[in-house]
């Protein structure tokens, strides 16, 4: 008897497995250096408005790639059936060396980071381990900790690991929907960045307007934070193999996954911009911004 994956996963799985993998650190943070780069409230909220299209774009590709093949190895599958077996070996060694490990352990080390506000112990400057150049910290081993469980959580088998995503997916959008909704309902006092007047003029580091080709420049560099922080949606293809009905259930997962990411992404940024003034959006300790508008608005 041929042995195959468990169709176990639904569309709320699906659906889940999507935002849970595209709501990471980078909507708390990353909008503290576009702000940097482009000294513009109404540019800054530009650049992760574009930055969801374009992922709703390549979702909406993707899924059709999904529905066709819905088979364990997502976009490995994709580049071994169109480019031949040489490009997805290539593709399938380089996410397991590079790409989902540097996304882990950054995800990881930014969870850590966060911890740290309730625990100030786990601090990048609070070492653990020190031998010559080589060196732990408590950032770093928290961050190892987290990876160690959660693989072991997804090890135990589907049932488990569908649980423990849908858990922490629904936890997560819940804490970003009610920061999003207090920052769009009790912010707007005088002084936010979404109520000054130069919020459509953008500004280098340097103080220096940013016109025509510099901005451009500019625009594209403050858009690798927003597209970062919402990638990782193509992650529910790799269990094409374990979906129910995939070719219903994976390009709506991709659909309503991404559409409701990219829009609290976006609406999330209009309540920083409300609650905060860009200096404060601009230079956030650690550049934490969603801390610092909870802050703002709830007190440490």
């Amino acid at each position: 008897m041929k042995r195959q994956l468990v169709r176990g996963i639904g569309l709320l799985d699906a659906t889940t497995l999507v935002v849970g993998s595209m709501i990471g650190s980078g909507i708390f943070i990353v909008s503290a250096k576009s702000a940097r780069v482009l000294g513009s409230g109404g540019w800054v909220l530009a650049a992760w408005a574009i930055a969801g299209v374009l992922t709703m774009i390549a979702a909406l590709c993707c899924s059709e790639l999904a529905a066709m093949m819905p088979k364990a190895g997502g976009q490995y599958v994709f580049f071994r059936e169109a480019y031949g077996p040489l490009y997805g070996f290539l593709f399938g060694w380089t996410m397991f060396l590079v790409i989902q490990t540097g996304t882990i352990a950054a995800v990881a080390v930014a969870f850590a980071k966060f911890l740290g506000v309730l625990w100030p112990a786990i601090s990048g400057t609070n070492l653990l381990i020190r031998v010559g150049d080589f060196s732990v910290s408590t950032v770093q081993a928290v961050g190892l900790v987290v990876i160690v469980l959660l693989t072991a959580s997804n090890a135990t088998g589907l049932k488990t690991g569908t649980r423990t995503q849908n858990v922490f997916t629904f936890a997560k959008f819940a804490a970003l929907l009610g920061l999003t909704l207090a920052g769009l309902l009790l912010g707007g006092s005088p002084g936010v960045a979404l109520r000054a007047p130069d919020f459509f003029r953008a500004v280098a580091p340097a103080g220096e307007p940013l016109v025509g080709l510099a901005l451009l420049v500019a625009f594209g560099t403050a858009m690798v934070g927003p597209l970062f922080s919402q990638s990782a949606w193509n992650n529910v293809t790799f269990t094409g193999g374990e979906v129910r009905a995939p070719g219903r259930n994976l390009p709506r997962s991709l659909f309503i996954g991404c559409r409701l990411v990219t829009t609290i992404y976006v609406l999330a940024n209009v309540a920083y911009l409300n609650v905060l003034s860009f200096p404060e959006i601009q230079h956030a300790a650690e550049d934490r911004v969603a801390t610092a508008a909870a802050t703002a608005l709830f007190g440490p």
